[in-house]
């Protein structure tokens, strides 16, 4: 008697600690929903449960219950991880812009070495780089046209911000992939911030919606794409990323002082070490 009681509280404690785990999986995960330059998706290979997100969502009615169980831990703890970052972020975008944008510009670019890595895994192409190249122009003359029509912002309203949930869908689609740096472009990226520190509703709700549609009506979708062109998919991402962080380099310096121009270099730097901790992190785990 002793010794079955002796299991079950093992076996209890276990299930406590790999439930604790995976939250805490979850709040890393969620990070990659609001700090740009660092992926959801990526975050979630660097943890070991990528594949079986993937397979949950493209096949969801296979294994449910067990699944549904598994992954609670995980959604609460992004949950928890995107609305704690949301208040930082929130804070110091709204006071430091500029130096802010320069650490979120530096996370982007220390990613980049591990993106290049990974589009090529399965070999590249002269034609993968072509098509990168092309990408990264056409994308970047319409990110400047688009620019000058929105003025740096486009209007927040429940469509809007249905595109901005669907992005961050596409942000656990695919890893490797940064939605939060084409919010910033979109300049509705620390509306969202506050939107989800203040629990507003107006906003949550479509970001909800949007990254539900994504990810359910996506998943079949880039599963096969990545499966058939895998390579061509990542170098035509990588030309949009480069893109859109050009895009997100601030051109405004006035009032920063010398001071801030040093603490735009130190954060640029800081970015960089970040995004290339967690790539080689990514790669560690795979």
């Amino acid at each position: 008697m002793e010794n079955k009681k002796s299991v079950t509280n093992t076996n209890g404690t276990s299930g406590m600690r790999d439930w604790v785990l995976r939250f805490v999986k979850g709040m890393f995960i969620g990070s990659g929903f609001i700090l740009p330059g660092v992926s959801g998706g990526a975050l979630a290979a660097v943890f070991g449960i990528y594949e079986r997100i993937i397979t949950f969502l493209a096949h969801l009615t296979k294994n449910f219950k067990e699944n549904v169980l598994y992954f609670i831990p995980v959604g609460l703890g992004g949950i928890f991880g995107v609305f704690l970052l949301s208040f930082a972020v929130s804070f110091l975008l709204g006071t430091y812009t500029t130096i802010i944008l320069w650490f979120f510009v530096g996370c982007i670019i220390g990613t980049v070495p591990g993106l290049w890595q990974e589009a090529g895994k399965h070999g590249r192409s002269s034609s993968d780089k072509i098509l990168m190249g092309i990408t990264f122009v056409v994308a970047l003359i319409l990110l400047i046209l688009g620019n000058q029509k929105i003025n740096g912002s486009v209007d927040q309203n429940f469509f809007t911000w249905i595109i901005a949930g669907a992005l961050i869908g596409l942000g656990i689609i695919v890893p490797g992939l940064s939605p939060s740096n084409f919010l910033v472009y979109m300049g509705m990226y620390q509306a969202m911030s506050d939107g989800i520190k203040n629990i507003d509703f107006s906003v949550l709700l479509p970001l909800a919606i949007g990254g539900l549609v994504c990810v359910l009506g996506l998943s079949k979708v880039m599963d096969y794409i990545f499966s058939v062109a895998y390579s061509k998919l990542f170098h035509f991402i990588l030309g949009v990323v480069f893109a859109s962080t050009i895009m997100i380099i601030p051109l405004d310096y006035s009032g920063i002082g010398a001071f801030g121009f040093v603490m735009c270099g130190v954060l640029c730097l800081a970015g960089i070490l970040l995004g290339r901790f967690m790539s080689q992190l990514e790669e560690r785990y795979k």
